[in-house]
């Protein structure tokens, strides 16, 4: 009996996917409308396994997307309000074309709009979901708040941007989460600890830039309508848990310091208000206004399967955070006007430092440079004329070395005009076999409580006496070659003679006693198992086995050519040197 005829491509993966335009015309949307849809429900093209199959034998290059992501996207309610932006845009237009002022008016007054409120809790169910999302978001928003107000962006969504972006900054200034800082070419990186979740974003510097040709806008610009509804969910949820209030007010008594003279009006209220929050250097007003009580130690229960070792260790982690948290607590830093305001502001203010600068640079000094308890000038020139006496003076890398390395560094490598030392990453871990550069191991060397600066003093004293002891002996030589030159020739003229006047003598020597060395045996023990055992490996196992010994053979190699460029450069700079010291 013949069953019924089996086609091709009606079942499998070929029924799983759909093209893009197959999509759009499901969903009866254009192109661009179709794709801020998928950015803002978050589903995004699939590469098929079998492509040849999914395109029904055809090679052609397609866009595929998973079907069951298409059927979830036909319920969307915003698919109906982009149907009625497009029924708008036709009526003004043809408003505007009949010249209706009236018309006009009533539309724009009847502008149909929609909120993303529903796809932020269905994409993030929980919080910690929203969190862990972040990243992105965060940097996004920071970079449409450095954007010129032009054409290429609404300066709505530059303001909002901005806003949000100052509220998050304040967010992690009170609860002091920031942990890592780095100045890179693209712009500085920051790390914050958030309930327990890392949070890393981008910031860009604050110059001038061009809009490039090359860049879709409008994609950024749907990115950045999403993360801003996601990133006001989440500052809200923030300052609720540390008891501030949001839209953050500034506290009262920091908000009496701020107000500029009578008669001198900064900017409109709502302007000021925020220039006020983006200044960074006041607290935040609380909901309920913190009791100062007595510290109370935590009662600690082990946990299950948890030794009294890894609670020691957990201990003295916890002990080091703290510690690291106020890192300038007790400091007063002044910003001279040629530095960096914001990022050093927020930096210096999330391990309790205080800051101020110039009253004329920006809203929200604190104290003048005349101020005699200031502990730290930040400056960034040659050097300084008028220096008051018991304040440092230093270049701006010596806040967020300090921070990474977790302690305040010596003050001598960062004075203004000193070449300042190679600023590490602090996101750069080094696992065994890896390149440490000099400079991370006397940090670490730092963390551990010694002192590397005495140990290089003796050692740059021992090797100046060396060269010394060298260079006298080198004269030295050069007296004694040509009288040992002449006393070797007559020595050997001697020797001549004495060989064929005498025989050659012959001895008995006493045999020795050799010792076996067990190590030495250990090892060639071992080396002759792991031989064995790779002869009886499979073949797809020794395939493996020697691709992984040739990565970790090819790392030793990368670190050896580092470590020889390193001691090479460092050769130079010791010749230059003494080259300048004999000049």
């Amino acid at each position: 009996m013949g069953g019924l005829e089996k086609k091709k491509y009606e079942r499998g993966s070929a029924t799983n996917y759909i093209t893009r335009n197959r999509a759009r015309k499901k969903l009866q949307l254009s192109l661009p409308d179709f794709r801020r849809l998928c950015i803002l429900k978050g589903i995004y093209p699939h590469e098929p396994k079998h492509k040849k199959k999914v395109n029904k034998g055809s090679t052609a290059a397609r866009t595929f997307y998973l079907l069951k992501d298409i059927k979830f996207l036909l319920h969307e309610p915003i698919v109906n309000k982009f149907r009625e932006y497009k029924v708008f845009v036709r009526k003004l237009r043809k408003a505007y074309g009949k010249s209706e002022w009236s018309t006009v008016d009533r539309l724009k007054d009847n502008k149909p709009s929609y909120k993303l409120d529903h796809i932020v809790k269905e994409r993030y169910p929980t919080f910690i979901d929203a969190l862990r999302d972040l990243d992105d978001a965060l940097s996004m928003c920071f970079l449409f708040s450095t954007f010129p107000r032009t054409g290429k962006c609404h300066v709505q969504t530059i303001q909002l941007c901005r806003r949000l972006a100052v509220e998050f900054l304040n967010y992690v200034i009170a609860s002091r989460s920031l942990r890592k800082v780095f100045l890179s070419i693209k712009g500085i990186y920051y790390q914050a600890e958030v309930l327990g979740q890392p949070i890393t974003w981008i910031t860009p510097y604050t110059f001038a830039h061009d809009h490039p040709t090359d860049v879709d806008y409008r994609v950024m610009a749907t990115f950045t309508e999403f993360y801003t509804t996601l990133l006001g969910f989440v500052n809200f949820r923030l300052y609720q848990s540390l008891n501030l209030l949001y839209p953050p007010k500034i506290d009262g008594q920091a908000d009496v310091e701020l107000k500029p003279a009578e008669g001198k009006e900064y900017a409109m209220d709502s302007e000021s208000y925020l220039e006020k929050l983006s200044a960074l250097s006041s607290s935040l007003a609380r909901v309920v206004a913190p009791t100062h009580e007595d510290e109370v130690e935590m009662d600690e229960f082990p946990v299950e399967g948890e030794t009294a070792e890894q609670m020691d260790a957990k201990k003295k982690e916890q002990e080091a955070l703290e510690k690291h948290k106020k890192l300038f607590e007790g400091l007063r830093f002044f910003l001279n006007r040629e530095v960096p305001r914001e990022p050093l502001a927020f930096v210096i203010r999330c391990f309790g430092g205080q800051v101020s600068w110039d009253k004329s640079l920006c809203i929200g000094a604190t104290y003048d440079v005349s101020d005699p308890s200031i502990t730290h000038q930040i400056v960034d020139r040659p050097r300084v004329e008028q220096q008051v006496v018991g304040r440092y003076y230093l270049q701006p890398q010596w806040v967020f070395d300090s921070v990474n390395a977790k302690l305040c560094l010596p003050v001598a490598d960062y004075f203004p005009g000193v070449l300042l030392p190679p600023h590490l990453s602090p996101f750069v871990t080094e696992q065994e076999g890896d390149y440490v550069p000099p400079e991370k191991l006397k940090l670490l060397a730092m963390q551990r409580g010694e002192n590397p600066d005495e140990e290089s003093e003796e050692e740059e004293e021992e090797e100046e006496e060396e060269e010394e002891d060298d260079n006298d002996k080198e004269e030295e030589e050069e007296e004694d070659e040509s009288e040992k030159e002449e006393e070797m020739k007559l020595k050997k003229m001697e020797e001549q003679k004495t060989q064929s006047s005498k025989a050659l003598p012959v001895k008995v020597t006493a045999g020795k006693l050799r010792l076996e060395d067990k190590q030495r045996l250990e090892q060639e023990q071992q080396s002759e198992e792991k031989r064995l055992a790779i002869m009886m490996m499979k073949k797809r196992e020794k395939y493996l086995y020697k691709k992984i010994m040739f990565g970790k053979k090819r790392k030793v190699r990368e670190a050896n050519k580092l470590a020889a460029k390193r001691k090479a450069h460092d050769t130079a700079v010791k010749e230059e040197k003494k080259k300048s010291k004999k000049a």
